[in-house]
C-alpha cells in the first residue's frame, strides 16, 4: 500500500524561500519508505546490510592498498581495477550508512539537499562502473588478441587518460541530470519508495513536467545499457574468437582466465542494471527497483574484490606480501 503524506509548513510574511513557488509549498524533505512494509525483517536486514558493506569497503579497501603497493601491479588491468574499487567505494558508500540508519529508526527521513547529494555520488559512481567495464574489456581484448602491440596500444599514458576520461564524462552527464531535476518541484506526497533516492520514483513524485528528463534519461540508457554492453560484447566476441585459434587446450585455458573473472562482474553488473532500468518510468516497480539496487549497490561492490582474488595469484600473493595474516 502507497504511504501518502504531505509536509505543511508555516509560510512567513518574507519574502519566499527557494523551496517555496506560489500558491504552494514544496517538500523540504523526503521519507525513504525502506524496507518499512516488513517491520518484522528489520534486524535481519540490518545485520545482512552491515556485513555486506563492512565487506565491500574491507575488500574494496585491500585491493587499493595491494596495487598501490606492489609495483609489480601496477599494469594497465590492475590499474583499471584499482578505478573500479574506488568506484565500488564510492558507489555503496553513498547508499549504505543512510539506508542501516532507516533500518534502526522508525522513519527514514531526508532532506532535499542530502536526496540530491546521494543521487548525484551514486549516479556518478553507477554509470563510471559500466563505462569502466567497457574499457577493461577493451585493455583484455588488446592482451589477448595483439598480445606482441599490448605494451604499445595500453601505454601509461594511454591508460590514464581512459581513466580520466570515464570519471569525467560520467560526472558531467551527471552533473547534466542534476541540473534537470534540480529544475523539478516537488509539492508532495514525499515517500520514495526505495531505499535510497533514485531517479524513476523521484519522477514520479514531482509536480513539474518530466518531459525532459525522460527524454534524457532513454538517452543514457542507450549510452551506458545498450552501447556500452555492445562494445562489451564485440571485444569479447574477438577474445573467443582469438582463444579458439590457440591450437592447445592448456593454452586456451590460460587465455580464458586472463578475462573470466572481468567476465563474471560484467555479467553480474549489467543483469542488475538491465533488469532495473532497461524500462520506461510509467512502468517503475518498487519491488524490483529495491532488489536491483541492492544487487548493485550492495552485492556487487562485495563481490567484485572477491571474484578478482579468488581467481588471480598475483593479487593473493600482494596481499600475503602487504598482509603477512594472509598467508595462513
Amino acid at each position: 500500500m502507497k504511504l501518502w503524506m504531505e509536509i505543511h509548513l508555516i509560510v512567513p510574511e518574507t519574502p519566499p524561500s527557494p523551496r517555496t513557488m506560489s500558491n504552494q509549498t514544496l517538500v523540504i524533505e523526503f521519507i525513504l519508505q525502506g524496507f518499512s512494509e516488513h517491520p518484522e525483517y528489520r534486524v535481519l536486514l540490518f545485520s545482512c546490510f552491515l556485513f555486506l558493506y563492512s565487506g565491500a569497503l574491507t575488500g574494496n579497501v585491500l585491493i587499493i592498498l595491494a596495487i598501490t603497493f606492489n609495483p609489480g601491479l601496477h599494469t594497465p588491468m590492475y590499474f583499471f581495477l584499482f578505478n573500479l574499487a574506488t568506484m565500488d567505494i564510492i558507489c555503496t558508500s553513498s547508499i549504505m550508512p543512510k539506508a542501516l540508519a532507516g533500518l534502526v529508526s522508525e522513519e527514514s527521513i531526508i532532506s532535499y539537499e542530502g536526496c540530491m547529494a546521494q543521487l548525484y555520488f551514486l549516479t556518478w559512481a553507477a554509470s563510471s562502473e559500466l563505462l569502466l567495464l567497457t574499457v577493461m574489456a577493451y585493455d583484455r581484448y588488446a592482451a589477448i588478441c595483439h598480445p606482441l602491440h599490448y605494451s604499445s596500444m595500453m601505454g601509461k599514458a594511454f591508460c590514464s587518460g581512459l581513466a580520466a576520461a570515464v570519471w569525467l564524462l560520467c560526472a558531467v552527464n551527471t552533473a547534466i541530470h542534476m541540473g534537470l531535476m534540480l529544475r523539478l518541484d516537488f509539492c508532495g506526497p514525499n515517500v520514495i519508495t526505495h531505499f535510497f533516492c533514485e531517479v524513476p520514483p523521484l519522477l514520479l513524485l514531482s509536480c513539474s513536467s518530466t518531459y525532459v528528463n525522460s527524454v534524457m534519461i532513454i538517452l543514457a540508457d542507450a549510452f551506458y545499457g545498450i552501447v556500452n554492453f555492445l562494445m562489451t560484447i564485440a571485444s569479447y566476441g574477438f577474445i573467443i574468437s582469438s582463444v579458439l585459434k590457440v591450437q592447445t587446450a592448456a593454452g586456451r585455458q590460460k587465455a580464458f582466465s586472463t578475462c573470466s573473472s572481468h567476465l563474471t562482474v560484467v555479467c553480474m553488473y549489467y543483469t542488475a542494471v538491465f533488469y532495473a532500468y532497461i524500462s520506461p518510468v510509467s512502468g517503475y516497480s518498487a519491488g524490483k527497483s529495491k532488489l536491483a539496487g541492492l544487487l548493485y549497490t550492495v552485492l556487487s561492490p562485495t563481490l567484485n574484490p572477491l571474484i578478482y582474488t579468488l581467481r588471480n595469484k598475483e593479487v593473493k600473493a600482494a596481499l600475503r606480501k602487504l598482509f603477512p595474516f594472509f598467508r595462513n
